[in-house]
This record gives structure tokens, sequence and C-alpha cells, in this order.
């Protein structure tokens, strides 16, 4: 039987707190936001280790905190991989995973613990202890040892974000083998965008206490409800326009002292914030009414691509592109733009005004 995790809770001190969220059994939600949000406070809320001022969560028709009363992480059945592993210093890989499984006796306590080490591959390491592991087996300890004992719920603190590029990504197939099968909800935090694109069935974007926009990696990095999301999710072109005028095929809206068509049913005279992805802006060949023109403020290398920079007249914003042969560009260089405004996108609504107290991860 599969259960889903619902929580709405709320709190002002020591900081703000304000969220509701839904994670169905079977899906991989990940909390997205930068560094203080909350993220790993609402996690350690779901365990049990800490309660909100007020509210409710609930895993289907079990109560984990409702009126200021919550029950024990024990009680909750919690798989939880913190950052930094958690393993026991003093114990081998084999007595780590053995150490979930406290209420099974002895002997199926190992035989179980070595069964996960044979998941994990890591049977050879049994006898290792942590100080002799790689960061990246050690992880697949703890991730062995939160499963082992068949939780209702697996809650992952940013595990992988100490860990190599290859071992990052040995991990993330195994987590998405492991999802197919456990059936059970699964939020992982992290501020890793690339992580989270891969990793999310659902992404929630948090900022400052309170879930900005719950939807999938691509409706949520493409169509961003707000400005703060846009950045969090690495969006560099924002932008605020105003609308010219309105026809029956769009509008006209400013971007500095020039001008681009969008479709949009914005009453004339309106301020649109919107945003569009670096790779919807292209360098033009050949000047056209829709082309802009601007000078190169900045140009760097960075992989395969050139990361330019575009100045506009009249605008203090930057228009950010990636072009693949700029070996010949240099700094104030004139260039023509091509914007793809079919994948512009208009923010719904605005972010409201912070708390005067931050939340803390």
């Amino acid at each position: 039987m599969s259960f889903k995790l619902a929580l709405d809770i709320q709190q002002n001190q020591p900081f703000s707190l304000q969220v509701q969220l839904e994670c169905p059994a079977g899906e991989l939600m990940v909390l997205l936001g930068p560094s203080g949000c909350g993220k790993s406070t609402l996690l350690r809320m779901v365990a049990g280790l800490q309660h909100p001022a007020k509210g409710e969560i609930r895993l289907g028709e079990q109560i984990w905190f409702q009126a200021g009363r919550g029950s024990k992480p024990q009680q909750r059945r919690i798989g939880y991989v913190p950052q930094h592993y958690g393993l026991f210093p003093h114990m081998n890989a084999q007595m780590n995973i053995a150490a979930a499984l406290h209420a099974l006796p002895a002997a199926e306590r190992q035989l179980q613990a070595k069964q996960w080490l044979a998941r994990m591959q890591l049977q050879q390491y049994a006898n290792h202890k942590p100080a002799e592991l790689s960061g990246g087996q050690q992880q697949r300890v703890a991730l062995a040892r939160a499963l082992a004992a068949q939780p209702s719920i697996l809650l992952l603190d940013e595990p992988f974000s100490a860990l190599d590029h290859l071992t990052r990504a040995d991990l993330y197939m195994l987590l998405a083998e492991l999802k197919q099968e456990l059936n059970i909800p699964i939020i992982l935090v992290t501020h890793n965008l690339e992580e989270a694109r891969l990793l999310a069935d659902k992404m929630a974007v948090m900022y400052q206490g309170r879930i900005l926009q719950v939807g999938t990696p691509v409706s949520v990095m493409q169509q961003p409800n707000q400005r703060q999301v846009a950045t969090i999710v690495g969006m560099q072109n924002i932008f605020n326009s105003q609308v010219l005028d309105v026809s029956a095929t769009g509008a006209r809206i400013s971007l500095g002292d020039q001008l681009l068509s969008l479709t949009t049913t914005t009453p004339q005279g309106d301020t649109l914030s919107w945003c569009i992805p670096a790779s919807a802006v292209t360098v033009a060949s050949e000047a056209s009414p829709k082309i802009l023109h601007g000078q190169i403020a900045r140009l760097a290398r960075l992989g395969e691509d050139w990361q330019l920079a575009v100045s506009l007249p009249g605008m203090t914003e930057l228009v950010h592109l990636r072009h693949r042969n700029a070996e010949h560009m240099h700094i104030g260089q004139t260039l023509m733009l091509d914007f793809d405004m079919t994948r512009a996108h208009v923010f719904v609504h605005e972010l409201p005004k912070p708390e005067s107290v931050k939340a803390k991860a």
C-alpha cells in the first residue's frame, strides 16, 4: 500500500516558514532554492527532528504533526540521508547498515545488511570503516542504511554535494533505478539546478521560507511564474518592458530604445516582466524589422561556446546569449540580435514583499 505525503505548516519564529506541499508515493520531488531558504529545515520537520508552530503533516491517514503535537522520528519510519552521510565512524559498512535494523534478531540484521551491501555493489567493503571508503562508497552505505528498514518515505538532504562529477552521475542512476521499485515519496533537497533537472518528477522552488512554484522541471524552467523563480532556475535574460500598442495578433513592447513583438493580451501602457532563454537569442547576419542592435559588453569562451553579454541602447540590463564562433569578435563590437519571441515568457505574478526575518537552511 502506498501513501501520499501532505503538509501545510506555518511558523513565524525564529524565522518565517509557510509551506503547502504534496508528494505522492513513487514520485521524487526536488526542493530547489538558494542556501538559507529553509529547505533543510523543512526536511527536518517532515522527519520529526523539528516541529513547526502550527499546521499539519500527514502520510496517507497517518497524522505526523497536528495542533502543536508531533510523532517521534522512529514512529514515522523515515529513511534519512544527510549531507555528510551520518555514518558511525567506529562501525564497518555492514554494521552501519545493520544498525538501522535494530527491531530484527541479530542474525536477520546481518543477513539483510549483507543483501543491501550486495545491492549497492559494496560486498567486498563489508568490513571497511567509513574512513576507509571513498565519498561515493560512503554515500552508498548511507543510502543502503536508509532503505534497509523499508521506510515509509525517503529524505535526501544534499547527499551528492561533496562528490565528484562521475560519482554523482553513478549515484543519480542508482537513485533513478531504486525509485521505480520503492513506491514511496522521495524528497531531495538541493541547490544544484542540473541535479534537479535530471532527477525530479516534480520541482518545488523555495525562497525565504515559501514555495514559489511547483511543477515538472521543464515547466518550471521554461515558464517560471515570477522573477525570483526565473533567477533561481538560472534564467539570465529577465526584463521589464512597456506595452506600446496592441493589435489582434499581439503587442509591441519596448526593450530599451528598440521594439519587439510579443503575443499578449496585456493592455496598452502596462509594464510587463518577462524572460527569454539565452538559447532563444542569436546573432543575426542581416538586418530586418525584428532585429535589434547592441554592442558586446562581455565576451568569454566557456567550453565549446562563447558566452556573450550585449548592451542595448536605453537599457541597463545586458542581453545574454551563446555563440559557437566568436573568435574574431571583440568588446565594443556592434551586433545584430534575433529574438525568438515564441520562447519568451511573461511572468504570471511578481514575488510578494519579503518578510523581515528570513528563513534558514
